[in-house]
């Protein structure tokens, strides 16, 4: 029987007594073929989508420095983990732990453990839920809010910063193309943007 392009039969000691192979089981692919060409990679065959592609890539590495420095002083007092978890809180409100801990992407034990440093820090505490007793929520202080609000502030005005340097025109234009970008991109959710202190 001739055998598929990209694929070669090998070798197998057997089946098990408990798993009788199939001809699927001995097929390794070595060279899978390419996948079909997708909508976007049909519209980046478009010269003038990709340039812009390109500007936009550019545009997004000096927001990303704008972010970063943003967040450099707060990071002299706290871990970004725990910034990450301030900026949820900040939105979220008296949070669960579990679910803090889900939204980051990390173990609960371990988010328990950054919650214990935190709630040390002064940052954040702990509340009873008023809607369940037996219920612990994690909750940002004034100190905890202030480092989101101190990062918020640095970010407008290096932005602000950064605008000055265009006339109105220019202004008016990043202000249209922004609005529709922001549009077509939609909301990020909150647990995305904290990787990023955002």
């Amino acid at each position: 029987m001739t055998q598929p392009r990209g694929v070669h039969r090998v070798p197998r000691p057997g089946p098990s007594p408990s798993h009788a192979g199939t001809p699927a089981d001995d097929l390794v692919r070595s060279d899978p073929e390419p996948a079909e060409h997708g909508p976007v990679d049909r519209a980046l065959a478009d010269p003038e989508l990709a340039a812009c592609a390109d500007e936009v890539l550019l545009a997004s590495r000096a927001l990303l420095g704008v972010v970063a420095e943003s967040l450099s002083s707060v990071l002299e007092q706290v871990t970004l983990p725990q910034f990450r978890a301030l900026v949820l809180l900040a939105g979220l409100g008296p949070t669960r732990i579990g679910a803090l801990a889900q939204r980051l992407g990390v173990h609960q034990s371990t988010f328990t453990r950054t919650t214990d440093r935190m709630v040390e820090a002064g940052i954040v505490r702990r509340v009873e839920n008023p809607h369940n007793r037996r219920e612990v929520l994690v909750e940002a202080t004034p100190a905890g809010l202030a480092h989101v609000r101190e990062v918020t502030e640095r970010r407008r005005r290096e932005l602000a910063r950064i605008l000055v340097r265009l006339d109105a025109g220019e202004r008016h234009a990043v202000r249209e193309g922004l609005e529709a970008f922001t549009r077509a991109a939609g909301e990020p959710a909150a647990e995305t943007l904290s990787v990023l202190g955002a």
